[in-house]
């Protein structure tokens, strides 16, 4: 498959970590917050802000049943969906300013649609890749849609088995689209570290030959740095302006200066990751002048025997290697030898 671009950005292929700021319902039903938020991601550093395009209607029923309660436990405990959902959605008419916005601070902005009409409406508005979220990942339908656009689909596979994997990318290579992002998810929030399972990225990338990342619901930012390490290649996460400002899903989510920090983290470990190489640097090759090498280690008289006791390894490296300790020693020395002299061929005989 040929480099998988977004907006001009290649994604994997050894290019940097692409990482993504999630708005989701952060902006707290105020647009002026939402374009605060997406300033806020420009300044941290990442590439893209992703919004949430549904409505209540779209998304759920308006029914309050039990099969529309919120799980007991959850943030949201004692909340029908259509309520939440009503409470959480972007209205669509602010799609166009913040994207406009994001663009003008050189962000890249794309949008999960929840069903047919929402990919319509992104399609209207020309954005550049879209994201199927974790519990839309079944719908096949939905992903057939959204692949059929041709542009990269990215997904979440937080609720997903790997039947459940395996069908949304068959669904999107009939389409003709094998421009595909697999996410890393744990659809708990916030997510428990010990249920992260993060080797999963490696093992996801191997089986499906795609690039893979995450989409991390978990507090801090040591999960998302260390997936890097991982060969995670996507990496998303929650951002808000202020958790105390409270909202769906602001306990959950990073503060701008969090989300600044956890982009210089990121950077430095895919500095630190380098390539496979066993050639030595400049510095370490200066260095190597520091290591062990056979010295005098007390005074010996010409034609005495090198013994464990007169010779010995130690830093610097002026000496002989080490490597010849066992062959010098029973030999004697070829003339007077003072106490930290570095040892030499010509000194032995």
């Amino acid at each position: 498959m040929e480099n998988l671009k977004i907006n001009g950005r290649t994604i994997g292929k050894g290019a940097l970590a692409y990482v993504i700021a999630e708005m989701s319902g952060n902006h707290n039903g105020d647009i002026r917050r939402g374009l605060e938020i997406v300033e806020a991601a420009a300044k941290a550093g990442v590439d893209a802000i992703k919004l949430q395009t549904y409505t209540a209607d779209t998304i759920t029923l308006n029914c309050s049943n039990q099969h529309f309660q919120t799980q007991k436990g959850s943030l949201w405990e004692g909340r029908t969906l259509y309520d939440l959902y009503g409470e959480a959605y972007t209205p669509w008419e602010w799609h166009r300013p913040l994207m406009e916005r994001a663009g003008e601070l050189g962000l890249t902005c794309f949008s999960s649609p929840f069903d047919f009409t929402a990919v319509e409406f992104l399609e209207e508005l020309n954005v550049p890749a879209y994201k199927i979220a974790s519990y839309e990942i079944q719908d096949i339908p939905l992903v057939r849609k959204v692949a059929g656009t041709g542009k990269p689909v990215i997904m979440s596979t937080g609720i997903a088995t790997l039947a459940d994997i395996y069908a949304a990318v068959e669904a999107c290579h009939e389409e003709g689209n094998e421009q595909i992002i697999l996410l890393k998810c744990t659809s708990a929030y916030p997510s428990p570290y010990e249920e992260m399972n993060l080797n999963v990225i490696p093992h996801m990338k191997q089986t499906f030959g795609c690039v893979c990342g995450l989409s991390d619901h978990t507090l801090g930012t040591e999960v998302a740095v260390a997936s890097v390490s991982l060969g995670a290649e996507v990496i998303e996460k929650h951002l808000t302006l202020r958790r105390a400002d409270g909202g769906v899903d602001a306990a959950f989510s990073m503060e701008p200066e969090e989300l600044a920090d956890m982009v210089r983290q990121i950077r430095n470990i895919e500095k630190a990751k380098g390539q496979v190489t066993y050639e030595l640097t400049e510095k370490q090759k200066e260095g190597r002048q520091f290591g062990r090498s056979l010295f005098v280690a007390e005074d010996i008289r010409e034609g005495s025997e090198f013994t464990k006791e007169n010779i010995r390894s130690v830093r610097p490296a002026a000496g002989l290697a080490t490597k010849h300790y066992e062959d010098i020693l029973g030999k004697r020395a070829s003339r007077d030898l003072k106490k930290g002299t570095p040892l030499s061929w010509e000194m032995i005989r």
